[in-house]
């Protein structure tokens, strides 16, 4: 009887020390939802709907029960903003334009867009906007004048305030952040994490009234090389991806992983697929090892924290977010689409 115990109780542990198994994905099917001559790096989940953000100055969002499409022109005198931002709260949508001037558009009491906040100047180039919570959030931009370009609310978005360079770490020389996909902010709780052209990570645990950065691994050494995109499952373990857009097949030094809230990072996949990619997003109840990137060389998927990764279409996108553990929705040229991962 004793033996019967001792054999019962050693298997009831060995079985909660093994890790719970993870759905593994070898498909994805791409269905298109929307189209037009447009391009589309912005999207958000919300209220029910994909909301989505493009050039031209079209917005506009997909009713995900009913399939139907509201789209809408912001323009501002002459000019149709390119917007590449997006963002909301519990009550309002946000989107913020790139390139000069910095346009930045809330919804309004009316039922038109208003403008919260504009910035005019030589160097404005404003790449991704996230929320911590209902009241505050911030919006990123390329250096000015030594440091990044930081806006940030305290007011639900009607007003915003550019950070000082001295409340912000010293830049080095042309950095910046990608305009590629809206995912180069990562927010938990109230800790943001910002990836840069020079394959920094700013980090700030205080909704942005304190800042420190660390240098990662991430190859840097050309233009249009850096960190594209950063996700972080939960306060420790996040992940960065990006690579050279003009030279998509180097699979050097573009993957990134840390399991120390952003302290260190440590290269993984090095030299194995995928290589550039504009987005990276966890899947949702993962336990942090479920892993999809997007670009337009296609969509990736890694189970086991960026380690190992598969190819599994070449669909190309831009930016994706899921809305469960088999479904997301991606956007690129010309198109929004749902993903089925199976």
């Amino acid at each position: 009887m004793r033996i019967a115990t001792i054999l019962l109780v050693l298997l009831i542990c060995s079985c909660a020390d093994a890790p719970d198994p993870m759905r593994e994905f070898t498909s994805v099917e791409v269905d298109i939802l929307y189209r037009d001559s447009i391009s589309i790096r912005a999207i958000e989940i919300m209220d029910g709907s994909l909301a989505f953000a493009a050039n031209k100055g079209v917005f506009g969002n997909i009713d995900l029960s009913s399939g139907k499409v509201r789209t809408a022109v912001q323009s501002y005198d002459s000019i149709l903003p390119e917007f590449r931002a997006i963002a909301h709260t519990s009550t309002d949508f946000f989107m913020l334009s790139a390139g000069n001037p910095a346009l930045l558009y809330k919804t309004g009491e009316t039922g038109r867009m208003e403008l919260v906040y504009s910035e005019m100047g030589a160097g404005v180039f404003y790449n991704a906007m996230a929320f911590w919570n209902d009241l505050e959030g911030m919006a990123i931009g390329d250096s000015m004048d030594g440091c990044l370009s930081v806006i940030i609310t305290r007011d639900g978005g009607q007003n915003w305030s550019k950070l000082a360079c001295d409340q912000l770490p010293t830049s080095v020389e042309g950095e910046g952040a990608f305009a590629a996909s809206n995912s180069n902010i990562a927010i938990i709780g109230d800790t943001a994490w910002v990836a840069t052209t020079q394959g920094r990570v700013l980090r700030t645990a205080d909704r942005g009234r304190s800042w420190d950065v660390v240098q990662t691994p991430m190859e840097s050494l050309a233009e249009a090389q850096g960190i594209f995109s950063i996700a972080f499952y939960n306060a420790d373990t996040g992940f960065a991806i990006g690579g050279d857009y003009t030279k998509p097949e180097i699979k050097r030094a573009n993957k990134a992983l840390s399991q120390d809230g952003g302290k260190s990072w440590q290269l993984v996949a090095e030299g194995e697929t995928p290589g550039y990619k504009s987005c990276v997003q966890y899947l949702p109840n993962s336990k942090g090892r479920g892993l999809v990137a997007v670009g337009y060389t296609g969509i990736s998927y890694s189970s086991d924290s960026g380690n190992q990764w598969t190819d599994l279409s070449r669909e190309p996108f831009y930016t994706l977010r899921f809305l469960n553990d088999s479904t997301a929705f991606a956007a690129g040229k010309n198109r929004l689409a749902r993903l089925s991962f199976k």
